[in-house]
């Protein structure tokens, strides 16, 4: 696990390096000292916490969510393109993935509040991507819109399986706003 020095923590919060041991010291940011030269150390969750107690902003790499980004998973890319342009329009930051694989590595990399998920896709389908972000620690809270043109029985077994909601393909751009909404309110 990284650490944080109190430089990078002074440079990060744009204030004195002393200040940064100062809150240290006094025992408001939660840190260590080295054995031997004795500088002070952060753990990055620590740092996160301090931040949220002080109602400071949180740095862009130690964010945990990203309550506007949406991950649209699909792998026919006029449909993701689709949904992209609808969500974008909308004012939220979208990221396609073509298939389950990638979307495990754009789940991790890019930390969405929802994802927009095909069930019918080759290698990993909709069901293992589903199966795989409810089971792990990391990503369970995502909220998940399956969107499939597969039969109310396979949108209800997403369901069953973890998914949030649903939309049957073909559907209207205002139901897809309405249920991203729904979701991420």
């Amino acid at each position: 696990m990284k650490t944080l020095t109190t430089g990078e923590i002074a440079k990060m919060c744009d204030v004195h390096l002393r200040t940064v041991i100062r809150w240290i010291e006094r025992g408001d940011l939660k840190g260590f000292k080295l054995p031997g030269r004795g500088n002070n150390r952060v753990r990055p969750e620590d740092f996160v916490d301090f931040l949220n107690e002080h109602g400071m902003p949180i740095p862009e790499e130690f964010r945990t969510d990203h309550p506007n980004r949406i991950l649209i998973v699909d792998d026919e890319s006029h449909i993701a393109k689709s949904i992209q342009r609808v969500l974008k329009g909308a004012g939220y930051e979208t990221i396609i993935a073509t298939d389950g694989f990638s979307a495990g590595a754009k789940l991790n990399s890019e930390k969405p509040a929802l994802m927009t998920l095909d069930l019918s896709m080759p290698g990993m389908d909709g069901y293992g991507v589903l199966e795989f972000v409810r089971a792990s620690d990391e990503f369970n809270k995502i909220k998940i819109l399956i969107i499939s043109a597969l039969d109310e029985d396979h949108l209800q077994a997403a369901i069953q399986k973890g998914a949030d909601a649903f939309l049957q393909k073909p559907f209207a751009n205002s139901d897809l706003l309405k249920a991203v909404e729904q979701l991420i309110d």
